[in-house]
């Protein structure tokens, strides 16, 4: 007996999420590969910083949550897109023009116009990107209302100057 004291501490592991890909091949769950093809669709987009983390996080939780141990790519893809979908939509669209890899612009179109038929429906009688967010009040100060529809290239140059 040598007189000194020992402590073990148990901990639960995760058990490994395996992705299979379309070609057959399997690798490991990698959340900060999740992380970083969100982070690059929400480039420059108006979103908190921590969005594209906190993202692969909820992904990687709804995965483990499911009990699954191997989850296809294409699963993953779709639950990455959802979660872009209500978080900005150009983002939304960014990834799914490489994740489904559209062929041309009819394709792009027909997502977009996807989109614009959404946005219709929760807000009734807009029909122009524009005008689709409702104006927020910052201060007393109505922010973010675009009349008349998109705006011209001009304004939008006049935008990134200021």
């Amino acid at each position: 007996m040598c007189g000194s004291r020992f402590t073990t501490y148990e901990r639960i592991e995760s058990a490994r999420l395996t992705v299979l890909k379309s070609d057959g091949r399997r690798e490991e769950f990698d959340r900060d590969k999740l992380a970083n093809g969100l982070g690059k669709a929400l480039t420059r987009r108006p979103v908190p910083s921590s969005a594209a983390l906190d993202a692969a996080d909820a992904i990687e939780a709804q995965l483990r949550g499911q009990g699954v141990t191997e989850v296809p790519s294409s699963a993953i893809g779709e639950l990455a897109m959802d979660r872009l979908r209500t978080l900005d939509q150009i983002a939304y669209v960014r990834f799914a023009s490489v994740y489904q890899s559209f062929d041309d612009l009819e394709q792009l179109k027909r997502e977009v116009d996807t989109l614009m038929a959404e946005r219709a429906d929760e807000v009734p009688g807009q029909t122009s990107m524009g005008l689709v967010a409702p104006p927020k009040r910052v201060g007393g100060v109505v922010v973010g209302a675009v009349a008349g529809g998109s705006r011209g290239a001009g304004s939008r140059r006049a935008a990134r100057r200021a």
